[in-house]
């Protein structure tokens, strides 16, 4: 497997869950209090803790598993849940995120540097079903050196860009909400949500039905 044929493969795996232009809008509900300078800082720091998320659950998430003995199917199902209720209270309750941004006028700055990682980088923008997806691309690593070398580079690389669209699409967030309306705004949070929520059913689903196959293939053997 080439690099650009790994890259080709987890970066439509990983935008489509991480969503870095959706996510923009959440990002700008939440920090709706703070000044363009503080979300651009903000917004650095989640574009690197979701590298860092994403690289170590691509590397390292399997060992971790392995390790306390859960499976990936087991990661899907409760990541897929995690996603899908966060969805869903985001749906139906759009006055608790006005109640948030009230909340963070008067917060520090170490507080607002705090919630870079928690909640806007997990479990907004890397949560569960992120860690999940990468999860499922490093366990897919090929054998021999030069294919894991390339594999290694490809999904690494879609990795640091799917980093860098987080950055980029959050830094301009307000701007692009102060353009679109507050109507529009509101809408197509709403509409993020809504597709927040699918996405957890979904990976809800493909870890029910990956458990049920090995359950299937266990009693058939």
């Amino acid at each position: 497997m080439s690099a650009l044929t790994a890259f080709l493969l987890a970066f439509p795996a990983l935008f489509s869950i991480v969503n870095p232009p959706g996510g923009a809008f959440i990002f700008n509900e939440v920090t709706a209090s703070l000044s363009h300078d503080e979300r651009a800082r903000i917004a650095g720091r989640v574009g690197v803790y979701s590298a860092i998320v994403m690289l170590v659950s691509l590397w390292g998430g399997v060992y971790v598993l392995s390790f306390f003995g859960v499976s990936l199917a087991a990661l899907r199902i409760g990541g897929g849940a995690v996603v899908a209720l966060r969805g869903w209270a985001m749906l139906n309750a759009p006055e608790v995120q006005e109640a948030r941004k009230t909340e963070q006028a008067g917060t520090g700055s170490e507080e607002m540097d705090s919630m870079a990682f928690f909640p806007l980088t997990m479990p907004f923008t890397t949560g569960p079903g992120t860690i999940a997806v990468a999860v499922a691309l490093g366990a897919s690593r090929p054998t021999g050196d030069a294919a894991l070398l390339s594999f290694v580079f490809g999904v690494s690389a879609a990795a640091m860009a799917i980093a860098f669209l987080v950055w980029a699409a959050y830094r301009a967030a307000d701007q692009v909400s102060a353009w679109i309306g507050g109507t529009a705004r509101r809408t197509l949070a709403r509409l993020t949500a809504f597709l927040l929520l699918c996405i957890g059913v979904q990976i809800l689903l493909t870890g029910i039905e990956d458990e049920v196959r090995r359950y299937l293939v266990t009693v058939a053997g």
